[in-house]
C-alpha cells in the first residue's frame, strides 16, 4: 500500500486510487532515540512510500481439534498439534517476509545463516500489532478493513485477538535502518 508519514501517523492510501483509507498513529520512545514506526516511512519523489501488511494463518478448525484432543484425553497431541498449527502461521510469515525482501530488491543473501535469520540480520522488519513498537491491539481492526483476511477464515474477536489463533498478522517496512524497539518508556531495543 502507498502510505506517508503524518508525525507519529502513518497514512495508509489505496493503491488504485489514491484516497486515504485507513491512520495508524504510533507511540514514541520517551528514552533513548525516540523512535517512533513512522520515523520508518520515508517519502519518494511522489510524497509517498510503502508498506506490506498481511495475515498469514494455519486455517480454520484448529481451536475445535485441540478441544477434541484434549477431551479424548490426548493431551501431548493435543499440545502438539496446537503449537504445530502456530509455528505453521509464524513459518509462513517469514516465508512471506523473506519472498517480499527479495521482491523489493534485497533477497536475503546466501550466507545468512539461519542463527543470522534468527536475529533478523537482514534489511526490513516486521512488526504486528500487540507487540512493543506498535502495542495497541485495536489497531487490527484497521489493518482487517484493508486486508479483508475474512476471506481465508481469519476474523477478529471482540479483543481484537485473530481467530483462528494461530495467524500472524503484521506490517513489513523496507527501511533499510528499521529495527525491533520499544515504545514507550524502555529505553533499551527488545533483545532477541
Amino acid at each position: 500500500f502507498p502510505v506517508a508519514a503524518e508525525g507519529d501517523t502513518i497514512v495508509v492510501f489505496d493503491p488504485a486510487s489514491g484516497v486515504e483509507r485507513e491512520r495508524f498513529v504510533f507511540p514514541r520512545q520517551e528514552k533513548g532515540e525516540g523512535l517512533c514506526l513512522a520515523d520508518y516511512v520515508v517519502p519518494g519523489p511522489d510524497g509517498r512510500d510503502h508498506l506490506c501488511f498481511f495475515v498469514t494463518t494455519a486455517g480454520e478448525g484448529v481451536r475445535e481439534r485441540v478441544e477434541a484432543l484434549k477431551h479424548e484425553g490426548r493431551y501431548l497431541e493435543s499440545h502438539a498439534f496446537g503449537s504445530l498449527a502456530v509455528e505453521s502461521a509464524e513459518a509462513a510469515a517469514e516465508w512471506l517476509h523473506a519472498r517480499l525482501r527479495a521482491l523489493w530488491g534485497f533477497p536475503d543473501p546466501a550466507t545468512l545463516t539461519p542463527e543470522a535469520a534468527f536475529r533478523c540480520d537482514y534489511r526490513g522488519k516486521r512488526y504486528s500489532f500487540g507487540y512493543p513498537a506498535c502495542p495497541d491491539l485495536g489497531d487490527q481492526a484497521g489493518l482487517f478493513r484493508l486486508l479483508e483476511p475474512e476471506s481465508i477464515g481469519v476474523t477478529l474477536t471482540e479483543g481484537f485477538m485473530m481467530d483462528p489463533e494461530a495467524s500472524v498478522s503484521a506490517l513489513v517496512f523496507h527501511h533499510p535502518d528499521a529495527r525491533y524497539f520499544s515504545a514507550g518508556n524502555r529505553e533499551d531495543p527488545i533483545p532477541l
